[in-house]
């Protein structure tokens, strides 16, 4: 059973899973061939309630795989920066899987819309990742939620994340507020806009 829940070069990370480590597209991914590995990197799903592995060629494909990781998404790594939403994959034992042992482990996939909208892009207020060229607004005391910077949010832009540092020292003297971004650069540089 597969579940999807909207949050946002390949290679293999020291911990063995498979990650993008750098801000590429889906569509310079080298697929690692449709059904070969439950939705692997560059594979393509369907949208709806029933989210499938679906050919990427297929006119149902609507999502393609940035980076497909196993475990629960809390305890893994982030998405890469242009992830439109995370697919969170529910363990299953399928009469058909990757590599013949009978189960599709629980996992979460990266996902990036193959049309727009794409939310997780700089400034268009969505994605699981806030980054630079996002804006955010102060949803409560300590905490940010974003919105697109262009306004057409439910809430309006209070802040547009500038830079990204690793510490909150290296911020331009204008920023009003630090945003926790994660990964080596951490530390948003947000301005009032």
């Amino acid at each position: 059973m597969v579940v999807g829940s909207a949050l946002t070069g390949c290679q293999k990370s020291p911990s063995g899973q498979e990650d993008l480590s750098d801000n590429s597209l889906a569509d310079t991914v080298i697929p690692s061939g449709y059904g070969a590995t439950f939705l692997g990197i560059g594979e393509c799903g369907s949208r709806g309630p029933d989210f499938r592995e679906v050919s990427c060629a297929s006119e149902k494909a609507a999502a393609r795989v940035l980076a497909r990781h196993v475990g629960p998404h809390a305890d893994g790594p982030a998405c890469p920066p242009l992830t439109d939403f995370v697919l969170h994959i529910s363990e299953s034992r399928p009469s058909f899987d990757e590599d013949g042992d009978g189960a599709v482990p629980r996992g979460f996939a990266c996902m990036r819309n193959l049309e727009e909208p794409h939310p997780g892009d700089p400034g268009n207020g969505g994605g699981p990742r806030t980054v630079v060229g996002d804006c955010v607004y102060t949803a409560r005391k300590g905490q940010v939620r974003e919105t697109p910077c262009d306004g057409s949010g439910e809430m309006a832009p209070q802040f547009k994340v500038e830079a990204a540092v690793q510490r909150r020292a290296q911020c331009p003297p204008a920023t009003a507020l630090y945003v926790q971004l994660g990964g080596e650069k951490a530390v948003g540089c947000a301005r009032r806009v």
